[in-house]
């Protein structure tokens, strides 16, 4: 990637203005350094702002600074060997007020990147910084007491998504649905009351027509919990197969509450918290001791003798640590937002040394409408889903933020035109395979020469393959914050881009020499769009 060979050229260049420098003094940390991509064009393709860091530190004004860099930096401009030939990387380093380094790659360097593309195919955007460590996802995690809503959508589609994504950066990547169906809950028994005809909680029509379906073997059970347990059951393979079948999502693991109590893993975590001498009894209950880890302490065994919901989680995830996972991540709803303080402080005291991230999925609105599966009051997923399709359903999910609540568009999403981002991203991808297919008895080489390559100078042409130049860069920001919605973005930046490509300049032109370099530029276009559809889930047409 680019940034990385700035980094190691800005390494080098520490190097040497320490060693001729007599007035700068100072230590740097290259992990803090940031390199970025200026909105403005004329800033260059990259930025640092390093001399304001390095500023901070010795106190001399941050442009003496950035002038100082770019006179070394120039020297040590790295120089690329490709085909027998050395290439700048950068056709121009400067320095402007009041203290930013800026960028411009080189159109040899944009040229030859083609080929290089092309070689690597679908593997081009693949990393290695995950360094194949072994990781959880957790998300949805529904309680089985109803089918999805369209709030479920955004953890699926988003864990979904950034499973893909760590997975192309070198992840080992396991996908695992938590389910809450222990017959000791209260919702599992709330559920086991309506089953009875006690209570009217979680009674969707979808829940009534399968306590109907369901009556010969709900007569034969005679307790609330084992009712409620075995209507979760049903209504589980229910949201399994819609998973699978209708949204594409597989699960690595589907873990079972009441397994865990079956196989004494509550016990066993709660034998390990009396250990560590942090549970106590007040007013009939037991509780966890968290205050040296400044949060509130919390009930473990209630008045009633039944554990509690945290327990059952705790000892869910010491189940994630025994099975090895170095790196775990729980995407959880709105509701769960007080839960992330203590949660992290029980992985502190049950030794996890790998990393833990929890993140927060906000509410889902359609028209105004207000979920609740208690009131049964919801609009499911997969109607959602029917209503647009899925392509757009994933799309216009994953173009916010999780942390930040959204309004489903659905008129937006099923216009079949280009104000509808979906079909315009998809339209490039048909008018890529269109125009290859129009070229199909000419052979792309994976071995460009620089001969061919070199007639890519056109403005567009250069645009289009700095984007593409982006791709690694998208994925290994993702790996490391979980944006996400930065996918999407970029899918219709890159459309953007071709479409403007292909209206100024002519692809099946009588030039043989820029007929081959623009063929395999739109294949290296087909790649990289390709790939970013399918990491979001979304079909790749051929043709619309």
């Amino acid at each position: 990637m680019v940034r990385k060979e700035i980094k190691l050229l800005i390494k080098e260049a520490l190097k040497e203005i320490k060693k001729k420098s007599k007035t700068l003094s100072f230590s740097f940390d290259l992990e803090k350094l940031k390199i970025e991509r200026p909105k403005e064009k004329s800033h260059g393709d990259y930025s640092t702002n390093i001399a304001f860091q390095l500023a901070k530190e010795t106190k001399e004004n941050p442009m003496k600074i950035a002038n100082f860099f770019v006179s070394v930096l120039k020297k040590k401009q790295m120089a690329f060997k490709k085909q027998g030939k050395k290439l700048k990387l950068f056709e121009k380093i400067e320095a402007v007020s009041p203290g930013f380094i800026n960028f411009f790659l080189s159109k040899e360097y944009c040229q030859i990147i083609i080929a290089d593309l092309l070689k690597q195919g679908k593997n081009y955007g693949k990393l290695a910084i995950g360094e194949k460590k072994k990781t959880n996802i957790e998300f949805i995690s529904a309680n089985p007491t109803g089918e999805l809503h369209i709030g479920n959508g955004r953890g699926a589609f988003f864990g979904d998504c950034l499973a893909k994504v760590l997975e192309k950066a070198g992840y080992y990547v396991f996908r695992e649905y938590y389910v809450n169906d222990a017959k000791v809950s209260l919702q599992i028994q709330e559920l086991g009351k309506t089953a009875f005809g006690k209570s009217e909680s979680y009674l969707t029509p979808f829940v009534k027509n399968l306590i109907l379906e369901l009556e010969p073997s709900l007569k034969k059970i005679k307790s609330e919990a084992e009712a409620g347990f075995f209507l979760s059951q049903n209504i589980l393979q229910n949201i399994r197969n819609f998973l699978e079948n209708k949204l594409n999502i597989k699960f690595d693991f589907w873990v079972s509450e009441q397994n865990l109590y079956k196989e004494g893993k509550i016990q066993q975590v709660y034998k390990i918290l009396q250990e560590k001498k942090l549970i106590y009894k007040k007013d009939g209950a037991f509780w966890l001791n968290l205050s040296n880890f400044s949060q509130k302490d919390e009930v473990l065994i209630r008045k009633n003798g039944q554990p509690s919901y945290f327990l059952s989680d705790i000892a869910y995830h010491q189940y994630k640590i025994e099975r090895g996972f170095e790196k775990i991540i729980d995407i959880w709803g709105a509701d769960h937002q007080g839960h992330i303080g203590r949660m992290k402080a029980v992985m502190q005291i049950l030794g996890f040394k790998g990393e833990f991230d929890v993140l927060i999925s906000q509410i889902v609105n359609l028209k105004g409408e207000k979920i609740s599966k208690r009131k049964g009051n919801i609009v499911s997923l997969e109607w959602l889903v029917n209503e647009v399709g899925l392509d757009a359903a994933r799309f216009f999910y994953l173009t916010r933020s999780l942390n930040s609540q959204m309004e489903f568009d659905i008129e937006l999403a099923k216009e079949q035109s280009e104000k509808n981002p979906v079909f315009y991203i998809q339209y490039a991808h048909a008018r890529i395979c269109s125009i290859l297919e129009k070229s199909k008895k000419e052979k792309i080489s994976k071995k460009l020469k620089e001969e061919s390559l070199k007639f890519l100078k056109h403005q567009r042409e250069i645009e289009l393959i700095k984007e593409l130049i982006r791709f690694p860069e998208i994925i290994e920001d993702t790996a490391r914050d979980y944006q996400v919605q930065r996918i999407p973005q970029y899918a219709l930046e890159l459309a953007s881009i071709f479409h403007q490509f292909y209206q100024e300049c002519q692809v099946i032109t009588k030039n043989k020499k820029l007929r081959a370099a623009r063929l395999a530029l739109v294949l290296a276009t087909k790649i990289v769009l390709q790939e970013t559809l399918n990491l979001m889930g979304i079909s790749a047409p051929e043709k619309m």
